[in-house]
C-alpha cells in the first residue's frame, strides 16, 4: 500500500529571543516572511500531499502577512501553550484523512532555507524505516558543560553528539500514541518516540537548513536563500 506524507508546521511561538515585536515567523526576509520560505520550501516537494500550518488563536491579526495561497497549504488558529499540544492539534486536523501507517513530518516554521534534496534524502532513508526519524548534522565543535555561575564544569566527548533539525518524520499513528503519553517538557517530536524505547534513525541534513532564533539569524537566512536563488 502507498503511504502519502503530510506536514505539520507548529508556528504558534512568540519567538521572544529574537527580541522583536511581530513573531518571527512573519518577519520579512526580502519581500516575504519566514513563514512563507518555508511553505515555499515544502510545497517544492511534490510528495507531499497536504500541508497544515498551526498559529496561535493571536495570530489572525497577522493574516495580512501571509503571501501563501496553494490548495495543498491549511491555517488554522489552535496552537497550544507548548510545542506538543499544538502538533497533537495538527494530529487531530488529519484524524479524519490521514492513515495510521502516513508519514507526518513536523517542520519548524523558522526555519526557511531547507532544501529539496534534504527532503528527498529524509524520503529515501525512511521509506522502509519501522520507526522514522529525523534531519540532523553531526556536531563538529568542542561542547563545554557549565555550572550554575555559567563556569565551564567539564568538556563533553562531542563523538556521537548530533544536533537535531527538521522535518521529523513519522508515521501518524505512533506520532499520536508518543505525544499523548509523552509530550512534558518535549522540544522536539523524535524526544517523544524515545519515550517510548524507540530509536530514530539520523538522517544527515544540511547546515543551510538554519533555524532563526536570533537577530543576526535573519542576515545568516538571507545570505542562503539568494545562494539558493530564493530570495525575493
Amino acid at each position: 500500500m502507498q503511504v502519502s506524507h503530510y506536514v505539520i508546521v507548529p508556528a504558534a511561538g512568540v519567538g521572544a529571543r529574537i527580541g522583536t515585536a511581530l513573531p518571527k515567523q512573519f518577519l520579512k526576509i526580502g519581500q516575504r516572511t519566514v513563514l512563507d520560505y518555508t511553505l515555499q520550501a515544502l510545497l517544492s516537494c511534490v510528495t507531499i500531499k497536504h500541508i497544515v500550518v498551526i498559529l496561535s488563536p493571536s495570530h489572525e491579526l497577522y493574516k495580512n502577512q501571509l503571501d501563501i495561497e496553494d490548495k495543498r497549504v491549511s491555517f488554522i488558529y489552535t496552537g497550544g501553550d507548548t510545542r506538543a499540544e499544538t502538533v497533537l492539534n495538527g494530529l487531530h486536523y488529519y484524524s479524519s484523512v490521514v492513515r495510521d501507517e502516513d508519514w507526518i513530518l513536523v517542520h519548524d516554521a523558522a526555519r526557511p532555507c531547507l532544501q529539496l534534496t534534504d527532503l528527498e534524502r529524509l524520503f529515501k532513508e525512511l521509506e522502509q524505516d519501522p520507526v522514522g526519524g529525523i534531519l540532523a548534522l553531526p556536531i563538529s565543535d568542542t561542547i563545554k558543560q557549565a555550572d550554575e555561575n555559567e563556569r565551564i564544569s567539564f568538556t563533553r566527548d562531542r563523538r556521537g553528539l548530533w544536533a537535531a533539525q527538521t522535518p521529523q518524520m513519522f508515521r501518524y499513528k505512533l506520532l499520536r500514541e508518543a505525544l499523548m503519553q509523552h509530550n512534558k517538557d518535549m522540544t522536539d517530536e523524535a524526544s517523544s518516540i524515545e519515550k517510548l524505547n524507540l530509536k530514530p534513525k539520523l538522517v544527515y541534513g544540511s547546515s543551510t537548513n538554519i533555524k532563526i532564533t536570533y537577530p543576526e539569524d535573519i542576515d545568516m537566512a538571507t545570505y542562503i536563500l539568494k545562494a539558493q536563488d530564493r530570495y525575493e
